[in-house]
């Protein structure tokens, strides 16, 4: 897939370029409208089709060309140096990594507090959700490990986007909301080796979800098991 310097196909470069670096709870940014609204019923139509719940690695996804031009984007030299300005940070020589959810159960602990993996330096994300209408789900950027102690919710809607400098205090989650989560992550990892492994990690978990037995198990265990 191409990663050069060509313009964007679906984001809006000077939306992203403007918005705001803000500093509570943490370093992040916020984009209401990452990809215009008209590009919406294309892109939702090539979107990867996600029954079950927790996230897919970027290998194990199946979608179409439109939705493939937002992937092309994300990984762009072009799309890296607008989160390396935005950000003050160099990340040529950080991998970057895609996964993707699809679906929550609505258990409690899925959403559950985290910083992020120390692995990761930039966390993006983008949302997918044709809509959401719910009060709870919202990924809140938090000031401690308390899911109720947020400074700032991220609705998972189409084109809306999320970009955060990743510490040991940089705690984020979500209230359960059963039903579907349509939200794209893409980090900047500190290797090749981490993405490898994360992506071999679900695999295994994509493989599981695909039979009955490996369901039950999934929806058995505690969400950490599964969730970096």
């Amino acid at each position: 897939m191409p990663t050069g310097d060509a313009p964007f196909a679906l984001l809006d470069e000077a939306a992203i370029a403007a918005a705001e670096l803000r500093h509570d709870p943490f370093d992040f940014t916020y984009v209401e409208k990452a990809i215009a609204p008209a590009h919406k019923d294309a892109v939702l139509a090539d979107a990867p089709q996600i029954p079950w719940r927790g996230s897919y690695g970027l290998p194990d996804l199946k979608y179409g060309p439109q939705f493939g031009l937002a992937i092309q984007d994300l990984l762009s030299d072009r799309f890296r140096k607008l989160v390396e300005n935005k950000f003050d940070i160099d990340l040529s020589k950080r991998p970057p990594c895609i996964v993707m959810m699809g679906n929550t159960t609505g258990n409690y602990n899925e959403g559950y507090a985290h910083p992020d993996s120390r692995h990761k330096i930039i966390t993006v994300l983008l949302g997918f959700s044709r809509e959401w209408p719910y009060e709870r789900g919202k990924l809140r950027l938090l000031r401690s490990s308390d899911r109720e102690d947020y400074g700032f919710e991220f609705p998972p809607e189409f084109g809306r986007m999320l970009m955060f400098r990743v510490s040991d205090k940089s705690w984020h989650g979500f209230l359960p909301q059963k039903g579907q989560r349509m939200s794209l992550q893409l980090c900047y990892v500190d290797s090749d080796w981490y993405v490898r492994k994360e992506y071999w990690r679900h695999s295994i978990s994509a493989l599981a979800k695909s039979n009955v037995i490996g369901r039950k198990i999934i929806e058995w265990a505690p969400r950490k098991v599964f969730t970096p």
